[in-house]
């Protein structure tokens, strides 16, 4: 047999496994089900104690549930009840056969459409939603599934809830010291996470224009971008463009894990924008050594590759002592 009709035969294979692969998309990963307790106060509780979250609106006669513990009001304990459905099974009995053995939870996305409150009895179901291409990744090559959990009460959808998994086939380690990346080649920037929360902050970020949100009932500013105020619960909003001025409230310094399409030892930090909220960047303007709590920076727009604007901020400092010396 011919090396071209070897490597044909593979992509052969390899297509008819990501059609059996794809079949799968669209049924139920879990059957219908009723979440183990209605929604309660001292859940609720434990929740605001753990988080340090002490928003009003989470206690008293007219509390509501904190939106982010959408998947807490699903889970069932230590009593083993997983509800899964035979296809998800299979689905992940056939990546197994395939030697894609390995599995890491890779991220979690949330959408909130109904307020909880305490005596509220939810129901939820769970669909296979999509399963990627093969992707190749630092632990291996493997397979990205998506699950989309929907929770209701009553006829009412609540919220969303879609947990991502990689099942994969880990790299073999064989001891040696990887090559160094290629610099002339250097691998584009991860893209940011654009959703319907924070479309507006990245919209204004590629019109050079640091959007902070402001809630139109109490005036509370808020980053990172969220659905409703974390002061009084409003869900109306609108938004006015930050100065571009702030300090190093705090920051850490990346060597590791590299990344090719980074240029590791970096300072990122946490930003305290004059506007009082504070957001993260990278720290440009001195070594990665010299980044100090309490540094005035200020905002600059950086084009890293074609359509990726990022906001960044560079130290004021450096700059007036030039000037100073002009």
């Amino acid at each position: 047999m011919s090396y071209e009709s070897v490597v044909s035969h593979e992509v052969k294979a390899g297509d008819e496994f990501e059609t059996r692969l794809k079949a799968y998309e669209g049924r139920r990963a879990a059957v219908a089900r009723a979440g183990r307790d209605p929604v309660n106060a001292p859940m609720i509780r434990h929740w605001c104690e753990a988080m340090g979250d002490t928003n009003p609106a989470y206690s008293g006669p007219d509390a509501i549930a904190p939106p982010t513990m959408l998947q807490a009001w699903t889970m069932s304990g230590l009593v083993g009840r997983t509800g899964r459905t035979h296809a998800y099974d299979d689905l992940l009995g056939l990546l197994d056969e395939a030697g894609f053995t390995s599995v890491v939870a890779t991220d979690c996305e949330q959408e909130y459409l109904r307020l909880l409150r305490p005596g509220d009895e939810i129901t939820f179901d769970s669909v296979i939603e999509s399963i990627s291409e093969k992707k190749t990744t630092k632990l291996g090559t493997g397979y990205f599934v998506t699950t989309r959990m929907d929770i209701r009460v009553g006829p009412d959808l609540a919220g969303t809830h879609r947990f991502r998994i990689l099942k994969y086939a880990p790299i073999r380690r064989t001891g040696q010291k990887p090559s160094p990346p290629d610099r002339r080649q250097t691998p584009a920037r991860p893209r940011p996470v654009v959703n319907r929360d924070n479309a507006g902050f990245w919209e204004g970020v590629e019109q050079h224009r640091l959007l902070v949100q402001r809630c139109t009932g109490c005036g509370t500013l808020r980053h990172p971008w969220l659905p409703g105020c974390n002061a009084c619960g409003g869900l109306d909003w609108d938004t006015v463009e930050a100065s571009g001025e702030g300090t190093v409230y705090s920051y850490v310094v990346m060597h590791h894990p590299p990344f090719p399409a980074f240029d590791p030892p970096y300072a990122v930090g946490l930003i305290e924008l004059a506007e009082g909220v504070r957001m993260i960047g990278n720290v440009l303007g001195v070594p990665h050594d010299k980044v100090r709590i309490g540094l005035p920076v200020r905002l600059e727009f950086r084009e890293y590759e074609e359509e990726l604007v990022l906001p960044v901020w560079r130290v004021q400092e450096v700059e007036e002592m030039q000037e100073s010396d002009t």
